[in-house]
């Protein structure tokens, strides 16, 4: 009985592999598809690679009528494709909250140093002590503007990109100018003769 099962089990097996795993072939293009549609290229490179490394060499071994390497090559294929786009989705979100907080910290400081330019206006420093502070108002204004465009487009990592070093930029400039006010409020001290 056990020896007609074991001859029945390779059987199916020899049968299962005498055509094309084409439905999993399939299935596992299917699965790249998807990956490539949540954004692997970008976020999954390497598991997206790999899936298509796998898939090719599926097609490879349909070709030399290797059906169970195929078979193997496909299930992998598909595996990798599904790895590849859970990772492009946990990718994507990182992305995107990165992203919105560097646009919450951009946007915070550009409005600070808009605070101090107006302050130092008031207290009357020369407007050429502020030729700086106001060419980064102007350059923070427009990395903002295209971060966000970015943003909405759904690409944060470009988002992210183009305002690395704003802050750092936008709170160099606010010393500047609070160094400036505060030598123009500083009198000198007239000795009394």
């Amino acid at each position: 009985m056990r020896r007609l099962s074991v001859v029945a089990c390779a059987w199916l097996l020899c049968a299962a592999c005498s055509e094309p795993p084409q439905k999993e072939i399939d299935r596992a293009q299917g699965a790249l598809d998807a990956a490539r549609a949540a954004g692997a290229d970008t976020y999954a490179a390497q598991e997206l690679k790999a899936a298509t490394v796998a898939l090719q060499q599926s097609h490879d071994a349909v070709a030399q009528r290797d059906y169970r390497l195929a078979l193997s090559r496909a299930l992998d294929a598909n595996e990798r494709a599904l790895e590849a786009a859970k990772q492009a989705a946990d990718g994507k979100a990182r992305a995107r909250s990165e992203a919105e907080g560097a646009l919450a910290a951009a946007t915070a400081g550009l409005q600070q140093l808009r605070t101090r330019l107006t302050a130092a206006t008031a207290a009357r420093v020369p407007a050429k002590e502020l030729v700086s502070a106001r060419r980064a108002e102007v350059n923070v204004q427009a990395a903002l503007q295209e971060a966000r465009a970015a943003a909405k487009n759904g690409d944060y990592l470009v988002a992210k990109e183009r305002l690395n070093g704003v802050t750092g930029q936008v709170s160099a400039e606010i010393r500047g100018i609070d160094e400036a006010a505060v030598a123009r409020t500083a009198k000198p001290v007239r000795r009394r003769r």
